[in-house]
């Protein structure tokens, strides 16, 4: 796990000046969208997920899992990913 450790370690010291930049007139409104794949792993049954968090027209967040329950509806499934989309906003 060391080459691993190391290979991140260099790719944040090559990019340690990049940044999100935000001008005065950008808007801050936080828009969050979700979406979930009903039983979507074929080992397990369990429902995939995902999300994208936006401040203006800017990614500041994204996620995609497996759910950790297994969903017996797709309405459920949808239900537990706009869940965790709505706690990654807060």
């Amino acid at each position: 796990h060391l080459n691993e450790v190391k290979g991140i370690f260099r790719y944040l010291w090559g990019t340690f000046n990049t940044c999100l930049w935000y001008t005065k007139d950008s808007g801050f409104e936080l828009t969050g969208f979700s979406d979930a794949d009903y039983a979507g792993c074929k080992d397990t049954f369990k429902s995939t997920f995902g999300g994208a968090q936006f401040l203006g027209e800017k990614l500041v967040s994204w996620s995609l899992k497996k759910q950790d329950c297994m969903a017996l509806s797709t309405v459920k499934a949808e239900y537990v990913s706009l869940s965790a989309c709505y706690a990654q906003v807060l």
